[in-house]
């Protein structure tokens, strides 16, 4: 029988209309900004490569995986993961290309810790022979591992770790154990049903001399674990392994719980690039420097925060798409007018425009992290540590800020769409649950940045030592400006000009950093106030020092191309400066306090924003084009290119809903669940 909805249309003005009408009014260069943004590293030459060929293949259609139960879903995304790989070897991709495919497809891979965690800590970690001999098991797949250290009871205190590793002298081997239930791994990616391998992180227990059957901690160190048969893939004995289940997001990873029974590996399984056990005399060796131990930790923080631009971009050009297209209510001063494109409101725009702002802030941080990451692993290598802690302290603080800034903004997204956003069909579903463990992951948002302000104080205590002294790097020497001015009485500065120099907003963060490290150092190092006590007000530090890192960066890659069209740099400054405001109007009072902006231009501030985001209006819809994200990828009717947003709806409700296709007994007083079918729900009982 004819289906009539099949010759319907939607009201006009329709997408495609409005979202050409909304690119036709903008000067704004996509293609030249897509450039900038994403081809310095291969980035748009690899995605216009691969696509196509993720496209031809069935396995990776999109159109009714959300409809899927959760062991169904990571069926399909370990045979997906599968594919990928054999791709991989088809078309000779680079591990980049790699990473693109599985970029695209977006699914959490199975292999994902196997591909990250796994081999980077095999290659920083290992001693030349070990990854002599475990790097082509790895890299080939021969083995697939995944990285054990989080706990059912410790997170982001490693150090409090329950797993034991006790020395035998006897045997030459270590003995891992968990001692309690706390002490069971919880978490751990690619582990819980994949994996036949892990570097496990227990605390290395020795024998107390002269204390038989007593043993003294030396903290926790890594060791790589078989711990699956290699033919049966069914648990070593006196090892206990599975799935936790069900969680907010990441249907398609198994994250894992792991305990161990007096379970013994050999010598060689202690990681020992850095440290090592004598197997000869049980003589422990520490590392150089303990930072070095958490490597991994540091790479994987640093590949968040690159990452966080694009996810924030996902969200917010679904945002932006929709918000022009959707239609509601008449201008109250003229009812007779049509009804307003939703992003015309004020009240939208505030919440949408600063987070398009945030993604390109993000952008330029995440080049600036992922190059002192390289630069610093490079020193590492050739016995060089003066910046490992600079790195640390980045990477623990942007993880913490940008994690923060690209979930809540999703959210935020998502809340702006309306109705239609909380819909399958808006694209943010999975995105939305399986960033949501961002924040918490590598790392908890908040306790991760005492690290940073524990590193700023020790560089405001080494200003206050030798103020007239250079500095070693930017911040120090921007904290013994701080105290020679202290010293001298001056009054640092509420004269920026943060209304109408871009360089004076930078200048203004930067103030605002410094003046709290200083508060911070007052309180710690002069006054003994105990560190719990100082929690708070460390967290806040962390987070100034961190918005200063994300608006110094957009400034000075602002500043140093010359690449850019006028047109483009002009918008790209508008953006730099909604960030940077809204950031300053949202914190406020303490960048006041601080002296770091006048009372008179606070009052302003408001008004400034809302000035920039109706410059900024009619570029939106480019702007966010210039992400160069395929509709294959968002999957979002809401933010699809072409704007037929309304017939993509219907169509995913009418055609593609699997629950359609049932017809159901509604009579409560039948047993029958489905009509004509006999079943009186007995299947589904089962499996409850």
């Amino acid at each position: 029988m004819p289906d009539f909805t099949d010759r319907l249309r939607p009201s006009q003005p329709d997408g495609p209309t409005t979202l050409a009408r909304e690119r036709g009014q903008s000067n704004v260069s996509v293609n030249e900004l897509g450039q900038h943004l994403l081809s310095s590293d291969g980035f748009l030459e690899r995605q216009t490569r691969i696509l196509p060929i993720l496209r031809r293949e069935p396995l990776f259609s999109k159109e009714k995986q959300q409809n899927l139960s959760r062991p169904d879903r990571f069926k399909l995304a370990l045979a997906r993961a599968k594919l990928l790989r054999r791709l991989t070897d088809q078309y000779k991709w680079s591990h980049d290309d790699y990473k693109m495919a599985e970029y695209l497809v977006d699914d959490v891979s199975p292999y994902f810790l196997h591909m990250e965690m796994f081999v980077t800590t095999v290659r920083e970690q290992a001693s030349k022979a070990q990854r002599a001999y475990w790097m082509p098991l790895i890299e080939s797949w021969k083995i697939i591992g995944a990285y054990g250290q989080t706990e059912l009871g410790h997170g982001s205190n490693v150090r409090g770790l329950e797993l034991e590793a006790r020395w035998d002298n006897r045997t030459k081997e270590f003995v891992l154990h968990s001692p309690t239930l706390t002490a069971s791994k919880w978490w751990n990616g690619s582990l819980g049903r994949i994996a036949n391998h892990s570097i496990v992180v227990a605390q290395l227990l020795l024998p107390k001399a002269g204390s038989p059957g007593q043993y003294l901690s030396q903290g926790p160190h890594q060791f790589i674990v078989q711990v699956r048969d290699m033919k049966t893939h069914q648990p070593l004995d006196g090892v206990v392994i599975g799935d936790i289940g069900p969680k907010y997001g990441y249907a398609t990873m198994d994250n894992a719980y792991m305990l161990f029974d007096n379970f013994r590996i050999p010598h060689s399984a202690m990681l020992s690039r850095y440290s090592s056990v004598n197997p000869d005399t049980g003589v422990y060796t520490k590392p150089e420097r303990p930072a070095l131990v958490y490597g991994s930790l540091t790479y994987v923080r640093a590949n968040i925060v690159h990452h966080a631009r694009l996810v924030l971009a996902r969200a917010v050009t679904i945002a932006v798409r929709y918000t022009a297209i959707r239609r509601q209510f008449q201008d109250r001063d003229d009812k007779n007018g049509p009804e307003i494109s939703v992003l015309d409101y004020p009240t939208v725009q505030i919440r949408i425009f600063p987070l398009l702002a945030t993604t390109f802030a993000l952008h330029y941080t995440g080049l600036a992290m992922r190059s002192v990451y390289q630069s610093t692993r490079q020193d590492v290598e050739q016995g060089d540590f003066r910046s490992l802690a600079h790195m640390h302290s980045m990477s623990s603080g942007l993880k913490s800020l940008c994690t923060m800034l690209a979930a809540d903004g999703i959210e935020t997204c998502r809340r702006a769409l309306g109705g239609h956003g909380f819909g399958g069909g808006s694209g943010l579903i999975q995105l939305n649950n399986d960033y949501l463990s961002k924040p918490t992951v590598e790392g908890d948002n908040w306790m991760i940045t005492q690290q940073v302000a524990a590193y700023l104080i020790k560089k405001m205590a080494a200003a206050v030592e030798s103020p007239s002294t250079p500095g070693a790097d930017k911040t120090e020497a921007g904290f013994k400006e701080f105290i020679q001015n202290k010293q001298g009485s001056e009054t640092r500065h509420s004269g920026y000009d943060v209304l109408g120099k871009d360089q004076d907003i930078v200048k203004s963060f930067e103030m605002r950093a410094t003046a709290l490290a200083y508060d911070v150092y007052e309180q710690r190092v002069l006054k003994k106030l105990s560190w719990t006590s100082l929690l708070i007000q460390l967290h806040k530090l962390s987070k100034a020092q961190s918005q200063s890192i994300l608006v110094g960066t957009f400034y000075e890659a602002l500043s140093a191309d010359s690449t850019l069209s006028s047109s483009n740099k002009i918008i790209l400054r508008d953006l730099f400066r909604l960030f940077a405001l809204y950031t300053m109007e949202n914190e406020g009072y303490e960048f006041f306090c601080c002296n770091a902006v006048s009372q008179a231009d606070l009052n302003n501030l408001s008004a400034r924003v809302q000035d920039l985001m109706t410059r900024i209006r009619p570029h939106a819809v480019k702007l966010v084009d210039s992400w160069m994200i395929p509709d294959y990828l968002l999957d979002s009717a809401l933010g699809r290119y072409d704007g037929r947003v309304y017939e993509d709806l219907y169509n995913r409700a009418h055609r593609l809903n699997p629950l359609n296709r049932i017809t159901f007994n509604p009579n409560y007083w039948e047993e029958e669940i489905v009509k004509g079918s006999g079943d009186n729900g007995s299947g589904i009982l089962s499996k409850l």
